[in-house]
């Protein structure tokens, strides 16, 4: 089984271009934009061609800590540029001057350059605008390490035959498996006994391929032992580097942590990093007092000096913090640190959003959709009954949590860009005429042509997400971002029937309802939407006993491990 991580949305980096592709950063269905158009242009909404097909790559069920996912990317990428120039350097190296006869060798001159190449690829692949997934930055690190280790082995099977017979002594073996093994050690953030496996197989390699040559190459067994000692020497070198590299990643890991659990924000000692985007980070917490868990959100200090963020930082926490329902996330706290950084803290959620849940598990089960529909609706209703718009549901901003023992607790998250429905002098309006705002797989069409969004843009925004989570992938899908938001204004959406045969009738009547282009032809309300939900009849049919097995049988949700009291 899989082990379970809590997720936060996050706000969205740089500004996207109109034409921008939806892979360029985040996932494909819940990139956030907020786009600025010119006061004296509008936007002519053609109806774009047919619509390309995309794949969606599901995760893998090797876990890694959501906090150090971001971490895991960066340390590959320094990596591989690093192994990328040190393979670079040699080859100029070895090409000019040569290596044991290795001019002699273009196959494996050109081996070498293309392991630096695809290193140098990967690096560049690692980039944070490319959408990697978890399973993907497994294989990017058994790639990076993977290939200079089978090149090292061909380029010594060579070395040691040449030397062998051109010079009657055996080259040494160790310096380029100590070099990887340390370059594994230092960047790769890991636990002990994991890293200890890639680091015996490196440690290993030349041991058994000297090993293997002396034994079975009579040219080579009769050779002499490389300058400071044979196979006994190149065993006790190897095995104590692997030892003292271990040791260094456990020691590295254990420091990690100290620094972290050492600091403090306010009140709240900060555990471990769940995520991290554009606007800041989220870090697991406690109340110093309390032991209470909870998920601190930090705004990026580079961020701190744009009044805009500010506001909006500030914006989502009070709209938050006005809701009460237990189906929006609970905020328990909002300040300034004593270094100036800017907080907020609010309930800590076990589980996964359900773009995650639909991304790793495939489109849910009509019963199971209602369940989750009718949760956000009704934290939606309390929204809209004090004048408040979401503007930015999407499937990232719902999250499948555990609360009081109870799975499937649907929670409303991320009022970044809630807007009142009517706004008073006094009110900033960070989102004024002529601004886009919101995640274009799941926007309104309102929202698509820079009109002013009500509570039925936001009934429209939850019909979408109904679309993705019964077919697994949204009502438009072109690569474009533009392109999504000419659909979304302008072309009826697909059968939902078309998309997912095993829609029940009166559930997709319901959903196609929600997306319909007119806002009057659209459920006015959340009670009206909630009233038809119930009346479907797959209602009520997903039990708590449904949820409590579907967890135990998919998805191990860990409770956070906080300090004695």
């Amino acid at each position: 089984m899989m082990e379970g991580s809590a997720h936060y949305p996050f706000d969205p980096g740089p500004l996207v271009s109109m034409d921008g592709d939806t892979s360029r950063s985040g996932s494909q269905n819940d990139q956030t934009i907020d786009l600025q158009l010119p006061s004296d242009e509008s936007i002519t909404l053609t109806e774009p061609p047919e619509r390309p097909r995309m794949h969606f790559l599901h995760g893998s069920s090797c876990p890694i800590a959501t906090g150090n996912r971001d971490m895991l990317r960066v340390r590959l990428r320094a990596a591989a540029i690093s192994l990328s120039v040190g393979f670079g350097v040699f080859l100029a190296y070895r090409g000019v001057f040569g290596l044991f006869g290795m001019q002699n060798h273009p196959i494996l001159l050109t081996l070498h350059g293309v392991v630096a190449l695809a290193l140098g690829i990967m690096a560049l692949m690692l980039r944070r605008k490319c959408l990697i997934r978890e399973g993907q930055l497994h294989f990017f690190e058994y790639a990076i390490f993977g290939l200079p280790a089978i090149y090292f082995l061909l380029m010594q099977h060579v070395m040691v035959d040449v030397a062998a017979a051109d010079l009657g002594i055996l080259p040494n073996l160790a310096p380029p498996w100590l070099l990887l093994m340390f370059v594994y050690a230092l960047f790769i953030p890991n636990c002990p006994k994991r890293a200890g496996v890639f680091l015996t197989l490196m440690a290993a390699s030349p041991v058994l391929l000297y090993a293997g040559l002396r034994q079975f190459d009579p040219i080579v067994a009769v050779a002499n032992a490389p300058v400071g000692g044979g196979f006994v020497v190149l065993l006790l070198i190897m095995s104590l580097s692997a030892s003292v590299a271990t040791a260094g990643v456990y020691t590295i890991g254990n420091l990690r942590t100290e620094a972290l659990e050492a600091r403090s924000i306010g009140h709240y000692r900060l555990r471990r990093k769940l995520g991290s985007g554009g606007m800041g980070e989220v870090y697991l917490a406690e109340h110093q007092m309390m032991k209470r868990p909870c998920a601190v959100k930090i705004i990026n200090p580079a961020k701190a000096g744009d009044p805009k963020m500010l506001h909006r930082f500030e914006r989502e926490v009070r709209a938050t913090a006005q809701l009460s329902h237990w189906n929006s996330v609970d905020i328990y706290d909002y300040g300034r640190s004593d270094d100036g950084v800017f907080f907020y803290v609010m309930e800590y959620l076990p589980g996964m959003n359900l773009g995650e849940l639909v991304e790793q598990f495939g489109p849910l089960p009509p019963a199971r959709v209602i369940h989750f529909l009718r949760q956000t609706s009704e934290a939606l209703g309390e929204a809209h009954s004090i004048g408040l718009v979401h503007r930015d549901i999407k499937p990232a901003n719902i999250f499948a949590a555990k609360r009081g023992g109870v799975n499937d607790v649907a929670k409303l998250l991320d009022f970044g860009l809630a807007k009142p429905i009517q706004t008073g002098d006094e009110t900033l309006d960070l989102t004024q005429d002529g601004v886009i705002t919101g995640s274009p797989h799941f926007m309104s069409p309102e929202q698509a042509q820079g009109e002013e969004p009500d509570a039925r843009s936001d009934i429209y925004s939850l019909g979408a997400v109904a679309f993705y989570l019964l077919a697994g992938e949204p009502p438009f899908k072109y690569e474009k971002l533009i392109k999504v938001m000419i659909a979304h204004a302008t072309e009826s959406p697909p059968m939902l029937t078309d998309m997912a045969p095993d829609t029940p009738q009166d559930l997709e009547a319901v959903v196609m309802r929600c997306l319909q282009k007119s806002p009057e032809d659209r459920y006015q309300s959340t009670e009206e939407l909630i009233t038809a939900l119930e009346q479907c009849e797959a209602a009520r049919q997903w039990t708590r006993r449904d949820a409590d097995q579907w967890w135990s049988q998919h998805q191990h949700v860990e409770e956070p491990e906080l300090a004695p009291a």
